[in-house]
């Protein structure tokens, strides 16, 4: 059971908020809610990319300061500390090297009620990793003549659909890049209700993001951040929905025939209790996020509407990761592994953080890394490729971290 602070401890803000929790469907109370609940959002998703990736340079002299160690010991050096501190329970580290062979390392417990150690079949909820899933179903339906990447949300959404000036003429490759104007997700009253709860209970504040909302918020869309590179959980959102209404199949049936039989995977899905590695899956616990849940303590797992499951919802393990990671190394080896290989292309370029297809590129030092991350409640996921090296890193931790740098620091050692 989740432990929350009690009513009779600290005063303050924090005191405030959990009565206000208590209290959030009382009319007397809302405006109050409102207005905390807006400090609180513009705090944790004003402060654009909140999560720990970059780099400095000692982290790039250390990196070759391990030239000659194992990779055993890249790894644990790295990795051990995280547990042995307590900042995660548990963390699975995936490795792909050169020469394609992959290697798993667990590290603390799975779950806090038998303390399995994870490994490399060990599933996680690895949130907005789904994204490059999806985007990697879009490349292979362009490819197919299917959609273009230039396409606008005028002429993919139904004939008659309300849409703002703005939302018009935004096009499947913005959607795709983060780059359409779209917030990352909209500030409304419903939003801040949930987002304050969460803080405490830690259920999703998404909840509500379904199609009409989505379609209604859509109708009068503004932006003038279009052309520039805005994360967008709700942008994905919508992209799933495009996916669905162009092929007449659900983001599950188009991740099956897309990816998932193409590639071998047996425990990648939208539905964790429909996968054979589920009865061994990796539970949630809090970590920086929520905040008021003590660190360590479990928390929900998130259920995601029909349209934000292609944004955020899929479960994998180390081991399938690893292998869609493979899948974009090997762009010479069939048109399918090409096409998955395009999505690797930079199509924003940026100072730092370059905008590709659902990845980040960044350099560091001599070294190009292009990646990912994911959060959910109770989870962090990383996945890092060096293209020129052919070589890939997957970090997986059973609580919410902002700092994914373990996964960035690891391929360079890797890579050297």
């Amino acid at each position: 059971m989740n432990t929350y602070p009690s009513l009779n401890q600290p005063t303050g803000v924090k005191d405030l908020f959990v009565r206000l929790t208590q209290w959030h469907r009382n009319r007397r109370c809302q405006a109050l809610l409102i207005i905390l609940g807006c400090c609180v959002c513009l705090l944790v998703t004003g402060c654009g990319e909140l999560s720990t990736t970059d780099l400095s340079a000692e982290d790039i002299a250390a990196a070759r300061q391990t030239r000659h160690a194992t990779l055993q010991s890249k790894v644990d050096s790295l990795v051990r500390p995280l547990v042995e501190t307590g900042h995660t329970p548990g963390v699975v580290v995936g490795v792909l090297l050169a020469d394609g062979s992959t290697h798993f390392y667990g590290y603390g417990v799975a779950n806090k009620i038998n303390h399995r150690k994870p490994d490399g079949d060990t599933l996680f909820a690895v949130g907005s990793l789904s994204k490059g899933y999806l985007a990697a179903i879009t490349a292979l339906l362009v490819d197919e003549g299917k959609l273009s990447w230039d396409d606008t949300l005028e002429t993919l959404l139904p004939p008659g659909t309300p849409l703002s000036m703005d939302a018009r003429t935004i096009t499947l490759l913005q959607l795709a890049t983060h780059t359409s104007g779209l917030p990352r997700q909209p500030i409304t009253l419903q939003t801040l209700a949930y987002f304050v709860e969460y803080l405490f209970d830690g259920n999703n504040f998404y909840r509500h993001f379904d199609l009409a909302y989505t379609l209604n918020y859509l109708a009068t869309f503004s932006s003038d951040t279009k052309g520039r590179q805005q994360y967008s959980n709700i942008g994905y959102g919508i992209l799933g929905y495009i996916l669905e209404l162009k092929t007449g199949q659900t983001v599950d049936m188009l991740l099956r025939h897309k990816l998932v039989e193409p590639m071998g995977l047996s425990c990648t899905g939208y539905s964790p209790e429909l996968l054979p590695c589920y009865p061994g899956r990796a539970y949630g616990y809090a970590g920086n996020q929520p905040k008021f849940i003590v660190r360590g303590h479990p928390t929900p797992d998130w259920h995601f509407t029909p349209l934000m499951r292609g944004s955020a919802g899929l479960w994998s393990n180390a081991k399938e990761l690893l292998m869609f990671a493979s899948a974009h190394l090997k762009g010479n080896e069939s048109r399918f592994n090409k096409v998955l290989a395009s999505n690797l292309r930079v199509r924003l370029p940026l100072p730092k953080k370059s905008a590709a297809v659902a990845w980040l590129v960044d350099d560091f030092g001599s070294q190009t890394i292009t990646f990912q991350i994911g959060f959910v409640a109770g989870y962090s996921s990383y996945i890092g490729l060096d293209v020129d090296k052919r070589t890939a890193v997957v970090v997986l931790q059973n609580s919410f971290n902002w700092d994914n740098s373990v996964g960035q620091k690891l391929l360079l050692r890797v890579a050297q």
